[in-house]
């Protein structure tokens, strides 16, 4: 497979996907972007930044025309506005001008706040992905959606605002701890069985190899889950249509994810959700039994979870009404076919919901 990827917006060149095992080769691609004429603002969070702050910043030397670094605390309890203010009062005190560039080096929260900033920043600025985690390599960190929570709701504002660039170096990837690794497994498997049941099958077969992140693993299954994201985004890159099928297990995730108040990583709630909106499929006749079950049951060696305890099935129903994908009153609900198959459906019904949230609640039998 390439090394690198070119997503089109209306049918023109947009930017590029790079896939490395390194940083080496950020410095010419900034080139290609005119780096040394600018200023290069790194936006990271504290965990990022002790890992790779300072080796950016050293990369950079002589690359650009000035380089600043802003890190913010790590955490999606962070990912809000006041944040975002707090970058716009660096960058001006900084004196940075539209000409000038961000560069997001991070996870989906760092990805996110970035390019809601850039988007808004002068009225635009532009900004290049540094995605550092599995989630925001294989889902968040490409496509252009970027955004901020608001009182606890997940990305209520935001803007498509695509970058010039995404650089990923998936050697990062084993620097994170086990669940946050995990966690972004969610969105791969969630591409698999929403668009390609071969990749899906090839996850299954390259279990523990994705497991003991054994990089060449890495890097095909990361390149892999990009092209897929990559055919979504390019047929429909605001999400007027097809590109909701990208939010395959979001609905009851986060509401799941609200509902436990973020102390559960965003994979974990899609895992949860990916195995509802299986259960909601198999109960409308599309998925056979036996499909369901191994749907859900793939996800627990991937320590991903498949039930949960403590929650309110009525409260996660009421969240549902609150997500953004709402329409005229009505979810947007994705649903399988088949594996590799998915389909937005509007007949999903409380009752449906309900059930589905059953099926994943456990209760402890106290006889």
């Amino acid at each position: 497979m390439e090394d690198r990827l070119n997503i089109l917006y209306n049918r023109k060149p947009c930017y590029d996907i790079v896939f490395s095992t390194d940083f080496q080769g950020l410095v010419s691609e900034l080139k290609e972007l005119d780096a040394e004429n600018r200023k290069v603002c790194i936006v990271t969070d504290s965990n990022v930044a002790s890992l790779y702050g300072d080796e950016i910043l050293n990369l950079l030397e002589g690359a650009c025309k000035e380089k600043a670094l802003f890190s913010f605390p790590a955490g999606e309890e962070h990912k809000t506005l006041s944040t975002v203010k707090d970058i716009y009062a660096f960058l001006i005190e900084k004196k940075f001008d539209r000409k000038d560039l961000l560069l997001a080096l991070g996870g989906g929260v760092v990805g996110d706040i970035t390019g809601f900033t850039a988007a808004t920043y002068l009225r635009g600025i532009d900004f290049v992905q540094v995605p550092t985690t599995l989630l925001a390599q294989a889902d968040s960190g490409i496509g252009g959606k970027t955004g901020v929570d608001f009182d606890g709701y997940k990305n209520m504002v935001g803007a498509f605002y695509m970058p010039k660039l995404v650089y990923m170096n998936v050697s990062a990837l084993k620097t994170l701890d086990d669940r946050q690794f995990f966690s972004g497994f969610a969105e791969i498997m969630k591409h698999g069985l929403i668009k390609d049941g071969m990749f899906y099958e090839w996850l299954l077969e390259h279990m523990y190899e994705i497991c003991d992140r054994d990089v060449d693993t890495l890097l095909e299954m990361v390149k892999w889950s990009c092209k897929i994201k990559k055919l979504v985004v390019e047929k429909d890159p605001t999400e007027k249509g097809d590109r909701a099928l990208l939010n395959f297990g979001h609905t009851i995730g986060h509401a799941i994810e609200k509902s436990k108040n973020f102390t559960m990583t965003h994979g974990e709630c899609v895992a949860l959700g990916a195995v509802a909106a299986a259960f909601i499929s198999w109960k409308h006749n599309w998925l056979s039994m036996e499909e369901y079950y191994e749907i859900r049951d793939m996800f627990v060696p991937f320590n991903l979870p498949i039930s949960i305890e403590d929650i309110n099935p009525e409260e996660i129903l009421t969240l549902t009404k609150s997500d953004k994908k709402m329409e005229n009153g009505t979810i947007k609900f994705i649903l399988l076919k088949k594996v590799g198959k998915a389909v937005i459906d509007r007949t999903v019904t409380d009752e449906d919901i309900l059930n589905a949230i059953s099926e994943i609640h456990y209760v402890e039998d106290c006889e």
